[in-house]
């Protein structure tokens, strides 16, 4: 708060296809983490528009957004944010609480993503007897169980060995296969190489835009 205005974008543009796989890569103060809290519905912007499935959501009201973010984007953390007191797939099934949906369907699809991140036979464990692989796999299931229009992922492999780290980015060439819409902000080169489009910012303006 003060005299000066802080531009940490500056009127950058750019469309998302469904199906599309993007890095965002930059060096720091660059407006990385802006770009991504605006695109996930965490902030909103001082001017412009940002249409996500078509509405207008830079504009929403607080509850209609934080219906819109809960029901569109899966988030994926670099440190997790699991909640330790529950188990893999009671994590997993925190973002179906908002949605009263049935347990027995969400126990369910819970158990399903599980299974499709590697840990059918983890399902009852606590996060604290995961290694950072597991445990950021169980974010990626969690993600996924709305299903949402876009996953939005925080340097996702920033606190996992080498080992771990690949193992992560299979998952997400899987998920990419399956046609998910992926935006991933990364300062791993081997992350980007996965995406299938690469947008490099600068000084809060859009550097370079490069398709595969």
């Amino acid at each position: 708060m003060g005299p000066n205005t802080v531009e940490a974008l500056r009127g950058i543009s750019f469309k998302v296809m469904p199906g599309e796989f993007i890095s965002i890569m930059g060096p720091s103060g660059c407006g990385k983490s802006t770009l991504l809290n605006l695109l996930g519905c965490l902030d909103r912007p001082s001017s412009g528009h940002y249409f996500l499935g078509g509405d207008d959501v830079s504009r929403m009201e607080d509850d209609l957004l934080s219906m819109v973010r809960g029901a569109r984007l899966g988030f994926i953390f670099q440190s997790y944010n699991l909640i330790q007191q529950l188990s893999v797939v009671e994590n997993i099934e925190v973002p179906l609480y908002y949605r009263d949906e049935p347990e027995e369907k969400s126990r369910a699809r819970a158990i399903k993503l599980a299974h499709l991140v590697g840990l059918g036979d983890r399902i009852d464990h606590k996060p604290f007897e995961l290694s950072g692989g597991q445990q950021q796999r169980v974010a990626i299931a969690r993600a996924l169980v709305n299903d949402p229009l876009v996953i939005l992922a925080d340097e996702p492999t920033g606190n996992l060995d080498s080992k771990s780290g690949r193992e992560i980015l299979e998952v997400f060439k899987d998920l990419h296969h399956q046609g998910k819409t992926l935006i991933l902000v990364t300062h791993d080169s081997n992350v980007a190489q996965l995406a299938d489009r690469a947008i490099r910012l600068k000084d809060g303006n859009i550097e370079s835009d490069v398709r595969k």
